[in-house]
């Protein structure tokens, strides 16, 4: 599939697809952040800082931390529904995003993503370290501009390569405590890494037409359905090995080995699920299901940190 060139909406175009133009409101900047994509990220990362240290993290690192980890990720956020725009407008689960609606102008959201970035970047920079600053730069880089203007629209593999980008929030926490990138914040990487093409493409798998009809080359779209489905399988259990490695490294305990082999099998229930292709519902369970289930492994690491884990203080 050849490259899809990219249109962004201008200020002297605001409509898109015939939309309304209306006025914009916090809610509108809100959302432009994907939030509910964003508190995910932030729990992983607030899961990594306390994974650092064996004891407390400190409260100016988990503060400053937390506020320039979720400013950055919400700029790149903002990136992605600027660039998307047209895209966002033609797909019934985007349509009302608040540029796609023209509630937000394009001069508006761009320096909306500017001033949260940078501010984003001052925080970490000068109240965190510079190395947590510079990864969260990489990071916007990677998912504002390469996966966004480029990778999704360029391979069907846009999910595995991008997923490096929004795999890190696990290591900017464990830098901003740590200032240091060590073995257990990349492992927690590698787990996301992992979980994000089985989350997505089941989301894909719901929305295939949609990806289609814009000319998104999803896996699905390129592939078809069965081989996406197998490809989700595979990941999963590829992803179930990955979370045992925190036990094995004795990096964790029991509690998370005990979450993460329950959570692990309802996983890979609902991949097979899919593979048997006999429930209409089941790519929506299974984007939904993956949601709960990166939460609650990262909650068992904590819980277990703090309790059996053999590096607990």
């Amino acid at each position: 599939m050849t490259d899809i060139p990219v249109s962004i909406p201008t200020d002297s175009d605001p409509s898109i697809e015939g939309v309304t133009v209306e006025g914009a409101v916090w809610r509108d900047f809100y959302e432009m952040c994907k939030p509910r994509v964003v508190l995910l990220m932030l729990l992983c990362a607030i899961v990594g800082m306390f994974l650092a240290v064996p004891g407390m993290v400190p409260v100016d690192a988990l503060l400053f931390g937390t506020i320039g980890i979720a400013l950055v990720a919400g700029s790149a956020a903002a990136v992605n529904h600027i660039a998307d725009a047209e895209i966002d407008a033609r797909m019934a689960r985007t349509s009302n995003r608040p540029i796609a609606r023209g509630r937000v102008g394009f001069s508006q959201g761009v320096a909306f993503a500017a001033v949260t970035g940078i501010l984003g970047m001052l925080v970490l920079y000068f109240l965190v370290n510079p190395l947590t600053a510079w990864l969260n730069l990489a990071s916007w880089v990677g998912y504002g501009l390469i996966y966004t203007l480029w990778l999704k629209r360029a391979t069907p593999q846009n999910i595995v390569i991008g997923g490096l980008f929004g795999a890190a929030p696990p290591l900017f926490g464990w830098t901003a405590v740590s200032n240091s990138i060590e073995p257990g914040g990349l492992l927690l990487v590698l787990i996301i890494f992992a979980w994000t093409p089985p989350h997505f493409w089941a989301l894909a798998l719901d929305r295939k037409d949609e990806y289609r009809d814009v000319d998104i080359p999803m896996l699905p779209v390129t592939h078809g359905e069965s081989y996406t489905r197998l490809h989700i399988l595979l990941y999963t259990v590829i992803l179930v090995l990955i979370t045992v490695l925190p036990y094995s490294i004795r990096m964790s305990g029991e509690i998370y080995l005990a979450g993460a082999l329950l959570l692990g099998a309802r996983f890979l229930y609902w991949a097979i699920v899919l593979v048997r292709d006999n429930n209409p519902t089941a790519p929506m369970a299974t984007f939904r299901f993956s949601i709960a289930y990166l939460g609650a492994l990262f909650l068992a690491l904590l819980v277990d940190h703090y309790t059996t884990s053999p590096m607990a203080g």
